[in-house]
This record gives C-alpha cells, structure tokens and sequence, in this order.
C-alpha cells in the first residue's frame, strides 16, 4: 500500500511526479491496495486491457461485452481533458496553502487556458474534500455559529439591508464544532434557530463527550439535557472560566473569514459549503500531520 505523503516542497512533487503515468500509479496504489477491482460490481477478476495503460476490463458486468474502466472513473478526474499531473499540482496548490489558493491565482499560476477551467477544477477538488462519513466528535468539545458574508456598511446605499449579524440576510451562517487539539466540523446551515444548532451538535457530537462549551445564545440551552454543557457569558466579560471557552472554534473562524477575505475576497452562498468543506479538510490534517508532517496529539475523526 502507498503511503500517505507528508507535505511536499516543489522539488520533491516534481520528482515523486514528473509524470501522468507516475500520478496514475500513484492513484492506483491509494485507491487499490489490494489489487484493482471493478468500481461497478466489486469483481476482483479484471484484466488490464491491452496498449491502454491504466484500463481495465470486468467480464462479470451484466453489459453487453463486459465493462471497461480506467484508474480515473468515479473519481473527481472522470471525464475531464485536463492531465493528471496538473490535478495534482493544482491540489498541492490549494492543501500546501494555510490560508487557500484563489482560481485565479491557480489559472495564474499553472498556466490553464481560462478562468472557468481553474475555477472548475478547484471545485471539483473542494466537492472531493466533503467527509459526510465522519466519526463523532469526543473529549471536550466546542460549539459556536459565525455568518459569513459582505458587511452591509460597504455595500451601496440602494442594497443596504440595515440589518446586522442574524438579522441580514446577505451574510449565511456556518455552525461549527472542534474537538480541543482535534478535529472541527464545519456546515453550512439555513439559520440559527434552537432546532437547526441542536440538530447540527447531535449530528457531530457524541453523547459520550467529556465536556461541551458554548457561549451564552440562547439557541444553545436545551443542549443542557443531553450533553455536559457548559457556558461562557461574553456579554457578562467572561472569555474563559476553568476549562470552559469557545477559543478553539473562534480560532478555525478566524482561518476561515482571513482566508476568504485573503484569497478569495468574496464566495456567494452557492459555493460556501466547498470552501468551508475545505478549510475543514486543511485545519483537519494540519492536525493530523498529512500536510505539515507534525503528529496529532488527539483525534475524533480519521
């Protein structure tokens, strides 16, 4: 089996892929340790089709002459013109950096012929760092809602909303969980109403946690039943009362709006859950070690 690759400087991406093929191999190895199998049934009898590299044909299929696949189907390079290679360049783009690699600066940067093709790409690759398949969220555990989006004091008079916070709606809100030294979960939400925040805690806290911490919203209260809820009241001054504060979380929203105010300026409401799938994704395995090659010190998630 492969191993999973640390993070690489430009020298070392060139030499452990100089080519389309070394990329091939290398997907192959990550995607099938054991040997290949058919991606649509599972057969493990496939043979390599020959004078086509990286194709391979399953005769258990029930279409007509079996089915024939290549190392690239069902994956976020399906049905694309563009090289291996350059997928991999543009992902080593945008995990390499803390903060996120705009679409333009990838278009810049590698050359692609338009900006609709670099901004395809980079959401293909952030649509591939969803992890719907997480483990819940254990130890102690902090919980927090931000909105991200424009502030209405820049916008033109005619567009002004005169609302603030919850209250606009141009900004959208994100809930946010993060395990102390661990992982965050990130999701876009359609409010902050009481059922929506204890929907979202439920789906990525454990009930088994240590400990769950929380400001003083009122959307939070009810959580008391079922988890060990603490609060910090930051309208009373407090900020960290024992083991008790929302820092961890605040931190990942501080990464997340300096990235999108950075790098990408603005993102519509369209696309926000990929930008926040992917600054999950880094935050996560910045952790782990995967990007900066330092050892996680505790984990909830893989």
């Amino acid at each position: 089996m492969a191993k999973i690759t640390k993070q690489m400087t430009v020298q070392q991406f060139e030499r452990m892929f100089p080519t389309d093929d070394a990329c091939k191999a290398y997907l192959v190895e990550r995607r099938w340790p054991k040997g290949v199998v058919c991606p649509r049934c599972g057969n493990e009898k496939v043979y390599p089709v020959a004078n086509r590299p990286f194709h391979w044909q399953c005769t258990k299929c029930a279409d007509a002459g079996g089915y024939r696949f290549s190392v690239l189907v069902a994956t976020i390079f399906e049905n694309t013109n563009i090289g291996l290679r350059t997928w991999f360049r543009v992902i080593h783009m945008m995990l390499t950096s803390k903060k996120g690699v705009s679409s333009l600066q990838v278009q810049r940067v590698m050359g692609i012929g338009s900006y609709r093709t670099a901004h395809y790409m980079t959401h293909r690759v952030r649509a591939g760092l969803q992890d719907p398949d997480f483990r819940k969220l254990i130890g102690i555990v902090e919980i927090d809602e931000t909105f991200v989006g424009g502030k209405d004091s820049n916008r033109h008079a005619d567009k002004k909303s005169g609302k603030r916070g919850m209250g606009d709606p141009s900004k959208t809100a994100v809930a946010g969980a993060v395990t102390r030294k661990g992982s965050v979960v990130a999701r876009v939400i359609a409010n902050t109403k009481a059922p929506t925040l204890e929907k979202f805690v439920r789906e990525a806290v454990s009930d088994k946690v240590s400990l769950l911490c929380s400001d003083d919203y009122a959307g939070y209260v009810r959580l008391d039943k079922d988890f060990p809820h603490s609060v910090v009241d930051h309208h009373a001054g407090q900020h960290v009362v024992g083991a008790v504060h929302t820092q961890t979380i605040d931190g990942f929203w501080s990464l997340l709006k300096r990235g999108i105010m950075g790098s990408y300026h603005k993102v519509s409401r369209k696309y926000l859950p990929l930008y926040v799938a992917e600054f999950e994704f880094r935050y996560n395995n910045l952790s782990s070690g995967i990007i900066t090659g330092k050892t996680r010190t505790s984990s909830a998630r893989p």
